[in-house]
This record gives structure tokens, C-alpha cells and sequence, in this order.
């Protein structure tokens, strides 16, 4: 590199490609390209300092920085009226005029200056000037391709029309591989950088000028080094798409691989890479495609084969995987062969099971193929959505339908065919209408008979879809209105065609409740709660109406679930503390002491303690000592009165060491949220402002 470093490339380009390439580089603050006429002044006059040393500074002043920090850069040729900046001495000899001019000249200059001036023997000194050409730039490469280890030392510098590049590091031209090569075992960082600086360098020498000026001479420009770069910069390109991989930039990655492969498509390796990259961003189908494209460039890209198969597997095409896998050479084990035999034989099951309506036996199988690493197979969502939903399980059948790959009905179509995508957008109406998504419903069942009008299941399933959505507005007007008998006919005709829809029932017992069949409200809601456990809303109504009909335990037990989801709801909170009041007064217990609002109670046993705490809800505990307590008390009040639903509790610590003791407190006074049983937060007693937002967190 040594030797390299201290090339002087402007004796020794010559009139090569590369030569055009580096002096219009070296000298582009030139305004013409032909050399300035000899001064008319006395040539045997000498030359000042001053105007010595004003050449140098304009001279340093457009020169190009350096490429590295041991390289010695393309010096600016000097023009032909100006002695060398070295032999800038006033007492010694000028030559003359045409010998300075041949002197200052670079080889190139001189060799235009031949050809323009000598016509008659200009077709021999043209074959002369392009066999020189020609030497001159294979042995420009062969320097370049010789430099095996190149100066660590050496910055690298990006490449531009205005700079040359030293000729270790010229564009993108591949190097050997070497310990310190861009392609060798360097740092993962160091060679990332090394290779994005130069494929940047590479595409704007790839984007010069298509013809370079000098004289009297046009010629074209380096047509044979674009084509070298245009043949190297897809694999730098693939080498920075493959960094981006590993460190898990999968966007970037995938840009990066597009563009190796629309400079050269024929590649298999540009293929199976962008596949890589698409799964890392969720594109299986996308990464199907292109797997398939590397197979088809190269059939015994083993790699391609592998992945190939482990997508299929994922998509739950088990016998492709099967295939792919057998011709995936080495890259194929036991394991891989095992998973793909036994979805196969998982996927027989689940059609049987299907066929004879054994939905415990589906559910089992599909839960086994997705588990097995078919998690990425639409059918298989979709097969077990449904046999939740016919189990009544309408919670479990909406959560999985949603846990399933996101494809779009096009890619669906064009990859499963159009019975399958059928059947999925079919599954899908059905869990809709059961969450309550009645416009989904209709939209997805839509879909469904386009793609396959003459499946009688998908016409049932539109027109149930269009029917059950019907009643639910038509009921919902007529309840609006108040005319609650006819909008519960209108519920009871749309829970012919789907008997199990929760909201559809649960509007139904309102219109019960208000007509006073409490008894009959409460089977609605209770039919509801049945296939959706966590319909709140129906919950509210059947304890709303057990106490009407004054089954108190009932109201409570559902209003004590209700507070558990929302501990601050002071509606819930209300009627809770109403059923219990009834139920002493059913029982014929005391209840002066009971009073909503004035939910702070005095810790008196242990047992009481535990017995509030333990109880669903929220409750907040003050450990304090007994005196000298006032503004603590005064701020509890306060959230007492702000958050009448939750219990409040005050424990004295000299009273109950026990307690002290086994819930951990070591400063007073202290403030311990509990809620539904558990510990969930310890506030110092000073900070009031944080045990407002605390309570108000928790409680919501």
C-alpha cells in the first residue's frame, strides 16, 4: 500500500478512462479546459514572491482534501505561464516558453496536443493513444486488485465528481478477501460503514456526466468502469442488506435486497435473502413468492428449499413442507420432517372432527397444529373459532378468530384458493354477529358469497347475518320509543335465526325488565352471560332485576363481580350497599351503624381486618398511632367522600402489633391499597396528593 500511497497519479494515468476521470476531478475549478496562452510579458523577467506565494494560497484554497491520512493526494497541475511552486526562486534561469509548456504538461495534455496538431498521421497515434489507454487501465486495476491489506490508518472518504479516491478503496471494486478486507472478518460496525461509504461513492461516479471535454477532443466516458460497477454493486448492496438483517433491521434490509435484485434479477441468493427479510417483517406470503422465485433460478438452492418448507409449515400446508423439506440437502434435520408428519396427520383429524360436528375433538387438534408451529395458518384460527363457537364459547371464539394472521381477502384468495378464503370470511360473520359487530357481519358474509355463490352454508350465513342485524335496529327504535312489547317481538324474531346472541337477549330482558317480567329478564341475561361471562351490561341487568324480585344474595353476588371491574363506580357501589342493607333487614340483623359515604371503619379485631380486606372491592388502610393524627384524617376523609364505594379502614398500631407485623409496615403513618384480597400499594401518609391518584387508578 506504501506503494501505492505515494503513486503519483498525475504522471501516470495517462490518456486512459481513468485518467479523463481523475483530471476532470483534480482540476473541475478550471473554467475552460484548455491550458492559458504564454504571457506577453518579457519571459526573462523573474517572478515576484509575492505572486509566487498568491498562486499557492489560490491553489491550497480549491484543492481537494485528502483521502487519507498517509496517502498523498492528486496535486493540481500548474499552468503553462507559472514556474513549479517548489522552483519558485527568482535568481534562477526560465527555460523557454515551449519547453515550459511541454514540461508542466501531464502526458494526456501531451498526447492531445499531438493528436490535434498532426492529421496526417492521425489514425496510427489514435491506435497508439487507445492501446496506451487500454494498459493504463488494466494496470489501474490490477494495482487496485493487488492491494490486499490497505492502511487501517486510511480514512475513507465518500466518492464525488469533485474528489478522487485513493486507489485501495476506488469505488466499489471487489477486493480480495482479507484480514482487513471489507469482505473479510472485520467488526460487524467497521464493515457496514466501509461497505455503505462505498456503494454511496460507487452510485454518484455511476451518475457523471455520459462526456467529458478536453481541447478539441470528445470522448466517452468510462463506459467500461460502470460496467464493472453496475456488475459488483448488487453483491455490496446484498452484503449491507445482510448487516441490516442481523442487527434486526428488516426494513432496511428488504430495500436493500429490491435493489440488488432490479440490478440483477437472475441472482438466487438477492431472492432467498429479501424472503428472510419479509418473514422478519410478518410477509409470509410475500416470502412464499420469493423463495419460490430463488428455486426457480436455482433448483438445488438447498437453503431456498428450507425456508421454503418452514413457511408452508408455519402457513399449515404440511404436505409442501413435506416436499420442500425432502429437497432441502443438509439444511434439513429429523425434527423439521417430524413437525410437518405429524400437522399432516393433525390436519386429517381436524377435517374428520369437522365432518362429524366433534368440536371438543377439533378444538383439540387445532390447538395441537398451532402449538406444533402451524401458528400462522388461517384455516386452522378459523376451524377452531368455530368449534368454540358452536360449544357456546363465544368470548373464546372472538379472542382466537383475532389472534390469527391478518392476510387480506386478496392474498387469501390468490394463495389459499377461493373456497378457503370462502370459509374464512364465513367464520369470520358468524364471530362478528356473536361480538356484537353486526355491520362486520354482513360486509364479511358479502364477501364470502362472492367469492362462492353456490355454497348453500355461506348463503345461510348472509341471510342470517342480514336478519339478526335487522332486528337489533328495528328493536333498538322501537325500545327508543318506548314501545317495549313490540321491540321485544322484533328481538324474538331475530333470536330465531341466531338463538345464543348475547345482545340480542340482553336488549330483550330490558324490554322484559320494563314491562315487569322480571323472572323472564333474567333467563335472557342469564342466557346471555352464558356464552359472553364478561357482558357487564348484562350482568348490571339481572342484578338489577333479582332485586326487584328481592332475591338479595343473587343481586349482591353479581354486583360484588361488577365492583371487582370497576372498584370506583359509584353506581354499582351504591346498589351494592343497598342489597346488603336489604339482606340485614331480611334477616333481622342491626343496621344503624350502615350508612353509603361513611365508609371509614375502625379496625377493632383482626378478623374484621381480614374480613374486609379479603372482601371483593378495593379497600384503603391508614396505620397510625392515636395521636397527633388530625390532617392525616382530615385527607382521608376527604378521598372517603370522593370514592363512596371503596372501604376505608383505620388501624391504630398500638392497638394491633399482630397486624403491624404481618403486613410489613415499619413507618406510621402509612396508607395500604388492597384490592380483591391482594396488596397493591404503600403510600407514605404525608403524600395525600398521591393517595388521591392512587385510589383513583385502582378504582377505575
Amino acid at each position: 500500500m506504501a506503494e501505492i500511497a505515494n503513486y503519483r497519479v498525475e504522471s501516470e494515468l495517462g490518456c486512459g478512462f481513468m485518467g479523463g476521470i481523475f483530471s476532470r476531478w483534480s482540476h473541475w475549478s478550471r473554467k475552460a479546459p484548455v491550458h492559458s496562452l504564454p504571457s506577453s510579458e518579457n519571459p526573462k523577467k523573474p517572478r515576484t514572491n509575492h505572486s509566487s506565494q498568491s498562486h499557492r494560497r489560490r491553489r491550497s484554497s480549491s484543492a481537494e482534501p485528502a483521502i487519507g491520512e498517509n496517502s498523498s493526494p492528486a496535486k493540481p497541475l500548474q499552468k503553462p505561464d507559472q514556474k513549479p511552486t517548489r522552483n519558485s526562486v527568482s535568481d534562477h534561469p526560465r527555460t523557454s516558453v515551449s519547453h515550459r509548456k511541454i514540461r508542466g504538461r501531464r502526458n494526456s495534455d501531451a498526447a492531445r496536443s499531438s493528436t490535434s496538431s498532426s492529421k496526417s498521421n492521425g489514425s496510427g497515434e489514435e491506435r497508439k493513444l487507445r492501446r496506451e489507454s487500454t494498459a493504463n487501465s488494466l494496470e489501474l486495476t490490477r494495482v487496485v486488485a493487488e492491494s490486499r491489506q490497505p492502511d487501517d490508518s486510511r480514512a475513507l472518504v465518500k466518492a464525488r465528481s469533485s474528489n478522487g479516491m485513493a486507489l485501495g478503496h476506488l469505488g466499489n471494486l471487489k477486493q480480495p478477501v482479507t484480514k482487513n478486507s471489507v469482505t473479510g472478518n472485520s467488526t460487524p460496525g467497521s464493515t457496514s460503514k466501509t461497505i455503505l461509504a462505498l456503494s454511496r461513492g460507487l452510485q454518484e461516479m455511476s451518475t457523471m456526466p455520459s462526456k467529458t471535454g478536453y481541447g478539441n477532443i470528445v470522448r466517452k466516458n468510462s463506459d467500461e468502469f460502470r460496467t464493472i460497477s453496475n456488475k459488483l454493486e448488487p453483491e455490496v448492496l446484498k452484503r449491507m442488506g445482510n448487516e441490516a438483517h442481523k442487527e434486526g433491521r428488516f426494513k432496511d434490509a428488504l430495500v436493500l435486497y429490491d435493489r440488488a435484485i432490479a440490478l440483477d434479477s437472475t441472482k438466487a441468493a438477492y431472492h432467498s435473502n429479501k424472503s428472510a427479510a419479509l418473514i422478519g417483517l410478518g410477509r409470509l406470503i410475500e416470502a412464499v413468492g420469493e423463495s419460490k422465485e430463488a428455486i426457480r433460478i436455482d433448483p438445488s438452492y438447498h437453503r431456498a428449499h428450507h425456508r421454503l418448507a418452514t413457511l408452508y409449515l408455519r402457513l399449515g400446508q404440511a404436505d409442501k413442507a413435506l416436499y420442500h423439506y425432502e429437497h432441502s440437502g443438509s439444511y434439513t434435520n429429523s425434527k423439521d420432517v417430524d413437525k410437518a408428519r405429524a400437522l399432516e396427520k393433525c390436519l386429517v383429524s381436524c377435517d374428520e372432527a369437522q365432518k362429524l360436528q366433534k368440536w371438543n375433538t377439533l378444538l383439540k387438534e387445532t390447538q395441537f397444529a398451532i402449538s406444533s408451529g402451524a401458528n400462522s395458518a388461517p384455516l386452522l384460527y378459523a376451524l377452531q373459532a368455530e368449534a368454540l363457537l358452536r360449544l357456546l364459547r363465544h368470548e373464546e371464539a372472538y379472542a382466537t378468530y383475532q389472534k390469527g394472521p391478518n392476510f387480506s381477502i386478496h392474498v387469501c384468495t390468490n394463495f389459499f384458493g377461493m373456497a378457503s378464503s370462502a370459509y374464512l370470511l364465513m367464520i369470520g360473520s358468524h364471530v362478528y354477529l356473536a361480538a356484537g359487530r353486526f355491520d362486520d357481519a354482513v360486509t364479511a358474509a358479502q364477501e364470502a358469497a362472492k367469492l362462492d355463490p353456490n355454497n348453500k352454508e355461506i348463503i345461510t350465513a348472509l341471510k342470517r347475518a342480514r336478519a339478526v342485524s335487522s332486528a337489533r335496529s328495528s328493536g333498538n327504535l322501537l325500545f327508543k320509543a318506548e314501545k317495549f312489547s313490540h321491540a321485544c317481538v322484533v328481538y324474538s324474531q331475530g333470536l330465531e335465526y341466531d338463538p345464543h346472541n348475547s345482545v340480542l337477549l340482553c336488549n330483550r330482558a330490558a324490554c322484559r325488565s320494563k314491562l315487569g317480567q322480571f323472572e323472564k329478564a333474567i333467563e335472557d341475561c342469564s342466557a346471555a352471560l352464558i356464552v359472553q361471562p364478561s357482558y357487564s351490561k348484562a350482568r348490571l341487568r339481572r342484578a338489577d332485576c333479582n332485586a326487584k324480585v328481592e332475591r338479595w344474595e343473587a343481586a349482591i353476588q353479581d354486583y360484588e363481580v361488577l365492583i371487582r371491574e370497576t372498584p370506583g363506580d359509584e353506581e354499582v357501589g351504591r346498589a351494592l350497599f343497598e342489597a346488603k342493607v336489604q339482606l340485614k333487614k331480611q334477616r333481622g340483623e342491626d343496621i344503624k351503624d350502615m350508612k353509603f359515604g361513611s365508609n371509614l371503619v375502625s379496625i377493632s379485631s383482626n378478623e374484621r381486618f381480614r374480613h374486609i380486606v379479603t372482601s371483593p372491592g378495593m379497600s384503603v388502610v391508614l396505620f397510625c398511632n392515636k395521636a397527633k393524627q388530625k390532617r392525616v384524617f382530615q385527607a382521608l376523609e376527604q378521598v372517603c367522600k370522593r370514592f363512596p364505594s371503596v372501604n376505608f379502614l383505620k388501624v391504630e398500631v398500638e392497638d394491633h402489633p399482630y397486624l403491624v407485623k404481618t403486613e410489613g409496615v415499619s413507618n406510621v403513618p402509612t396508607f395500604k391499597i388492597y384490592k380483591n384480597g391482594s396488596k397493591v400499594k404503600e403510600i407514605p401518609g404525608s403524600n395525600h396528593e398521591l393517595l388521591e391518584s392512587s385510589v383513583k387508578w385502582y378504582s377505575s
